[in-house]
Order: structure tokens, then C-alpha cells, then sequence
């Protein structure tokens, strides 16, 4: 995989290291963009795409008879 090298703020860099538990602010940058694609991923995967909006739409009702 190809690496990419990105310049942070130093408090950034230490937020995310706390945040993360790590000792190593490459690492901790790294955990914290996986965990951020992974919660993107379930979440999309709970509330599904457009095409899913058939699923949730309520039926529509005629004029009421009577």
C-alpha cells in the first residue's frame, strides 16, 4: 500500500494520541482514520442508501369510502 505523508498541528497530533492510547503519532492518526471509515461503513449499513428509500415509505392511501 502506498504511504502518504501529512503535517499536523503538534495539539492535534497529541489529541489523537490520547484519544487513541498510542505512543506513536503516526499509528495514532492511522487508528483513528480506520475507526472513522469503519463507523462510516456501519453506519451506511444501518440506514442503507436512496435506493433503500422504497423499504421505509408508507403506503399511500386512496380517498376514505363510507
Amino acid at each position: 500500500m502506498a504511504k502518504v505523508t501529512v503535517t499536523l498541528d503538534a495539539d492535534l497530533a497529541i489529541e489523537v494520541m490520547l484519544l487513541s492510547g498510542s505512543g506513536n503519532p503516526q499509528d495514532a492518526v492511522e487508528l483513528i482514520v480506520r475507526d472513522y471509515l469503519a463507523r462510516g461503513r456501519r453506519t451506511e449499513a444501518r440506514t442503507g442508501d436512496p435506493a433503500d428509500a422504497h423499504r421505509t415509505a408508507r403506503p399511500q392511501r386512496g380517498p376514505e369510502e363510507g
